[in-house]
């Protein structure tokens, strides 16, 4: 996946899931950092763990960072 993708992570809904976006492709709703991971790997980005989605500057981390799951 190149690194000129644009991820978004959006706010919580009402039931702590987070939609996740790579450009135009909607990969899912994320309960926690380990779901995150996981569609970024399905997306091409191999290395993708916990450690990686909370630190890197690829994501958008929209109403609240990475540790924000709830409203």
């Amino acid at each position: 996946m190149a690194s000129t993708q644009r991820i978004v992570v959006y706010p919580p809904a009402d039931d702590g899931g987070r939609r996740v976006r790579v450009d135009d492709q909607f990969l899912g709703m994320a309960y926690g950092l380990l779901d995150v991971a996981e569609f970024l790997r399905r997306a091409g980005i191999d290395d993708a763990d916990e450690a990686y989605v909370e630190a890197s500057r690829l994501i958008e981390w929209r109403g609240g960072g990475s540790r924000v799951w709830k409203l």
